[in-house]
């Protein structure tokens, strides 16, 4: 399976934006799409997943209530819908996939399969 991130750019605080992920290949073995991102000088932190064999989808504390995760499988596309972004949401963000969306302790795991390649998104006045 392949992906590719896209639609990144630069947006003012309080604003929103919404990144794609590109799906291509055979999924059926890799169900599960995330959302990474890495900060300048931070470690990658996992943002939000969402499996086809699962209605629910999962989000990190600090986009929760702010960032919405959803799959059109028509188009093979996963978006991530960004409200009320903040500075600290500057980062690049990457998409992967996985067999399931993997936590542990609140956190999500590194995805196990291939990861698309990231697309920047900056919040700035």
């Amino acid at each position: 399976v392949q992906l590719q991130a896209s639609g990144g750019g630069l947006v003012k605080p309080g604003g929103f934006w919404r990144l794609s992920c590109a799906v291509s290949g055979d999924t059926s073995l890799w169900p599960a799409t995330a959302w990474f991102r890495q900060a300048p000088g931070k470690e990658r932190e996992g943002v939000a997943c969402i499996s086809s064999k699962d209605p629910s989808a999962d989000y990190a504390d600090s986009v929760k209530g702010r960032f919405t995760i959803s799959r059109d499988d028509t188009k093979n596309t996963v978006y991530l819908q960004m409200n009320s972004l903040k500075p600290d949401d500057t980062a690049v963000y990457y998409c992967g996939a996985d067999h399931f969306c993997r936590t542990y302790s609140g956190k999500f795991l590194t995805p196990v399969g291939s990861w698309g390649q990231g697309t920047q998104v900056t919040v700035s006045s």
